[in-house]
């Protein structure tokens, strides 16, 4: 597609990361508009021709969730009436990627569903980064790139040159996003196991790992309520280490999560703009790193038809 025109659009969602993907690839941010009715209902305009055009719509689907996601299929929509050529949703974050199976009896599979609607508003192709669950990705009936901010996460780690490092996983879930990270930064690995006290409520029960006297940096995809990470800092603090560092893609930062982790044993915390950043979650020992520069390299190599597989890595 290189004599065809390349247009990144954004929803309200974070414009903020759309414009700095734009910054990457020099060039300006498409023109949309996208308001509310007075009764609720969003509205979309597309103000640029796109008849013909190579299109990403960036709108990852965070709080407000079902706002944020009825934007993002109105923009799909429009672009596909307006005669776009090609149409790749870029989302930094997949709302509803925790429901991903049935857990128990007449309950929905919501992240599927999702998937369907992203499909049938008429996108062509998906770029996701950090699915919570990576078969998400065959939930979709057209092309999925599934990136990992493993190595933006990684790289003030490795700036640092931390002695004594042990990457820990905070449950035994996330232990697959934890080993790659104790490979890129040649520490070694422990795992916190969860006992489940009650249905919906698990506790941290005991360390798998030598963690006494050692610099640890927890590993994970999301930090919604910070329940887990918060107590899995206290029970790794009794354990003798010397200092507890957060790392996490994605931050959800639900309620009662920013009140958690300014209690908590926590020396600093490292999240990703995937998601914009809480204007109370700005008073904790928060650093955010950008994945606007990985995101506008894979989209700049969709739009050429270049490789995008050595960016999985």
């Amino acid at each position: 597609m290189q004599n065809q025109r390349m247009l990144v659009f954004s929803g309200n969602a974070h414009p903020a990361l759309a414009k700095a993907i734009c910054d990457y690839l020099d060039m300006p941010l498409g023109n949309a508009l996208i308001k509310k009715f007075p009764d609720g209902e969003s509205d979309v305009k597309i103000h640029d021709d796109v008849r013909g055009a190579d299109t990403f719509v960036v709108q990852p689907t965070c709080h407000p969730v079902n706002e944020n996601l009825v934007e993002l299929l109105l923009l799909i929509d429009c672009l596909r009436r307006a005669s776009a050529d090609r149409v790749t949703v870029v989302l930094p974050y997949y709302g509803y990627a925790r429901k991903d199976r049935k857990d128990e009896g007449r309950v929905p599979i919501t992240a599927k569903l999702v998937a369907n609607l992203i499909t049938t508003a008429g996108a062509h192709r998906v770029l996701a980064m950090d699915l919570h669950a990576s078969q998400i990705q065959g939930f979709f009936d057209i092309p999925v790139d599934h990136m990992s901010a493993g190595a933006v996460l990684a790289k003030p780690f490795q700036d640092e040159r931390v002695e004594d490092l042990v990457v820990v996983s905070p449950d035994v879930g996330s232990v697959k996003l934890a080993v790659p990270f104790a490979k890129r930064l040649g520490a070694t690995l422990a795992v916190v196991d969860k006992q489940r006290v009650r249905p919906d409520l698990t506790e941290p029960g005991f360390v798998i790992g030598e963690v006494a006297g050692k610099n640890v940096l927890m590993i994970d995809d999301i930090i919604a309520t910070a329940g887990s990470v918060c107590a899995a800092a206290k029970l790794l603090r009794e354990h003798g280490v010397k200092s507890v560092q957060v790392a996490a893609t994605h931050p959800v930062l639900c309620p009662p999560a920013v009140e958690r982790l300014g209690a908590a044993p926590i020396d600093r915390i490292v999240v990703t703009d995937t998601i914009p950043l809480q204007e109370a979650a700005r008073e904790l020992p928060i650093t955010v790193v950008s994945v606007a520069g990985l995101l506008g390299e894979a989209m700049r190599r969709i739009h050429f038809n270049e490789s995008v597989s050595s960016l999985f890595k």
